[in-house]
């Protein structure tokens, strides 16, 4: 029988304009209209979730509301034939967790045009140690494989320690790359090298050294989630025909570049957005990550909390304190 009630992290808007999160009890008739209903097994944290829950209007304009902009488990209920009840399903992107209430409640409701079904060979713990930022991290290396060939390639990757990167430099040095990792953590350095970076490089030195706007040729594939003068210094030390990709802004939406790099090295900029990204990419993506991109050893990249930990997590992940992945765990 379906137990109606559930918890959740709800985020709650002041008449002041002040917001105040908790964990209170939902109904699932709080929920949205929608196709399929999901009993949430895991969701993961990601930059995004911290800003909705901290009232960033950019991200979220309905409140109350709860975070959570990935979510994998078990379906409860579904109004389509193309979704059975009991079926394992992954969600990730689109509104949820946006306006649309999200995965660090332990019940969603979402349109059947944002599901997909839990591919064989990844479990949903592991789904979610990948999660958006993995996801985003696939479809950057799936672009690059477009246009270049990853092994033996010279990779780097900002923002190493954060979700993306930390999923981005695994599987890059799975696929063959010889892969730099740049963070701005003096002590990360030892978590890096074992989840497979060759070198790691501050930010500030790496930013200091580079001769913009083109400087020595050095990289033939970058993954980029920063933006500013990381950015900036990637496109300028790319080797003829490289490729980076843009999928963050954590440091600054703004860059400064010129056409050199382009037009003398051929160099390709491609932008990544893995929120309105189709489902049919989606779910090729997710089928990778249970086939050829399988990567061992996830544990070494999370951590597994329970709600109060997870408000906690998401205050780290805000203050650009975060190393690896954290994956909420419902009752």
């Amino acid at each position: 029988m379906l137990d109606n009630t559930f918890k959740a992290i709800v985020v709650e808007e002041s008449s002041k304009g002040l917001f105040k999160q908790s964990i209170k009890s939902r109904n699932i008739s709080d929920l949205p209209e929608g196709d399929i209903l999901v009993k949430v097994k895991y969701s993961s944290l990601n930059y995004k979730d911290g800003l909705s829950f901290y009232g960033n209007k950019g991200v979220s304009t309905n409140y109350p509301h709860t975070p959570g902009i990935d979510a994998v488990g078990t379906v409860e209920s579904s109004n389509t034939p193309n979704i059975k009840i009991g079926a394992k399903v992954i969600v990730t992107g689109y509104d949820l967790g946006m306006n649309t209430a999200g995965g660090f409640g332990g019940y969603i409701r979402v349109p059947q045009k944002w599901i997909s079904i839990l591919p064989e060979g990844l479990d949903s713990l592991d789904s979610m140690i990948i999660g958006t930022a993995g996801l985003t991290a696939g479809l950057c290396v799936n672009s690059i494989e477009l246009l270049n060939h990853i092994a033996g390639s010279k990779a780097i990757v900002t923002g190493a320690t954060g979700g993306v990167g930390c999923i981005a430099v695994k599987l890059l040095s799975k696929l063959g790359a010889e892969v730099t990792a740049i963070t701005g953590k003096n002590s990360s350095e030892g978590f890096l090298r074992s989840i497979g970076a060759s070198k790691v490089m501050i930010r500030d030195h790496f930013i200091s050294t580079v001769k913009k706007p083109m400087g020595k040729a050095i990289w033939d594939i970058a993954i980029d989630v920063a933006g500013g003068n990381l950015l900036s210094g990637l496109i300028a030390s790319m080797k003829y025909d490289g490729v980076v990709t843009c999928c963050g802004l954590v440091d600054t939406p703004k860059f400064d570049t010129t056409v050199f790099p382009f037009i003398l090295r051929g160099v390709s900029l491609i932008g990544i957005d893995s929120a309105e990204e189709s489902i049919h990419n989606k779910t090729k993506i997710w089928e990778n990550f249970a086939s050829k991109w399988k990567l061992n050893n996830l544990k070494e990249l999370y951590k597994i909390v329970d709600m109060d930990g997870m408000m906690y997590e998401i205050d780290k992940i805000s203050n650009g304190e975060q190393v690896g992945r954290v994956v909420l765990k419902h009752a």
